[in-house]
């Protein structure tokens, strides 16, 4: 694929050039040759990728879908592929094997620059909003033991998509859940812990910005929390993290659904 060039000579790829590279990934992904593929015709490429969408249970191809639809602002083909996964997988294996890849992935593209953080935020959306519908439709079952849990993001962070996948699985369980959100001031949760009295606090770490402090960020909400604190995220299965007396790292989904089931 050869490049652009601007003026000034200077190499450039836009939206198009790097559509068309997502499409050849997924098809060299699911055995087409490279020598092969560069004998098509775009659209045939494109033909080949479509058939390949159909294929619910391809990780690879629906995280790719999932890549160019965010990429072309697509809110109806970026919500019909993930309610497909839904649909065919289940959510709890679709956020293991296509959303929490998806969302590491588009990460890594907006901190270098290949997407804007608009295309970011544009699928972070759509995902938050189909998590939200997801939750609503669980009916809550009557269990023994319901435990208390405190759900929020310390100060930085910022991404909710796994928070709220937290919260399907509670409530999927069982148990009750107070919901704050996103970068709650230290300052409040303390109050909140007072008033709420939690039997655990959750909060989910994976802004990348936030990695090289993730174990300062852990002992800073411990100090204001006094029950056990689980911390999930792709930070805490990518950094290590510091032992210590309360705190329980959930590495990966099925660390999540393990232990929740398990209470």
């Amino acid at each position: 694929m050869p490049p652009k060039r601007t003026p000034t000579n200077i190499r450039y790829y836009d939206d198009e050039d790097l559509k068309s590279l997502l499409n050849i990934v997924a098809l060299n992904g699911n055995g087409y040759k490279i020598s092969r593929i560069a004998k098509l015709h775009k659209q045939q490429v494109v033909d080949l990728v479509h058939q390949l969408n159909t294929d619910w249970d391809n990780e690879s191809v629906q995280l790719l879908s999932l890549s160019g639809a965010a990429m072309k602002y697509d809110e109806t083909a970026f919500s019909k592929i993930l309610l497909g996964c839904i649909e065919e997988m289940g959510l709890i294996k679709t956020m293991d094997t296509v959303l929490f890849p998806f969302m590491k992935h588009v990460g890594m593209l907006w901190q270098t620059g290949t997407i804007d953080p608009s295309q970011e935020h544009f699928a972070s959306n759509l995902i938050r909003d189909r998590l939200i519908v997801e939750i609503d439709k669980v009916v809550k079952p009557e269990i023994e033991k319901c435990m208390r849990f405190l759900l929020f993001l310390p100060e930085g962070e910022m991404h909710e998509t796994g928070l709220l996948f937290a919260r399907y699985l509670l409530k999927k369980c069982g148990h009750e859940t107070l919901y704050l959100g996103s970068e709650i001031p230290y300052a409040d949760i303390e109050k909140v812990i007072s008033a709420y009295q939690p039997d655990y606090a959750f909060i989910v770490l994976t802004s990348l910005n936030l990695g090289k402090d993730v174990n300062r960020i852990i002992t800073k909400v411990m100090q204001h929390v006094d029950v056990p604190l689980l911390v999930a995220g792709s930070l805490i299965a990518e950094f290590d993290i510091l032992v210590k007396d309360r705190l329980i790292p959930l590495k990966d989904v099925c660390g999540m659904v393990g232990f929740l089931e398990e209470l």
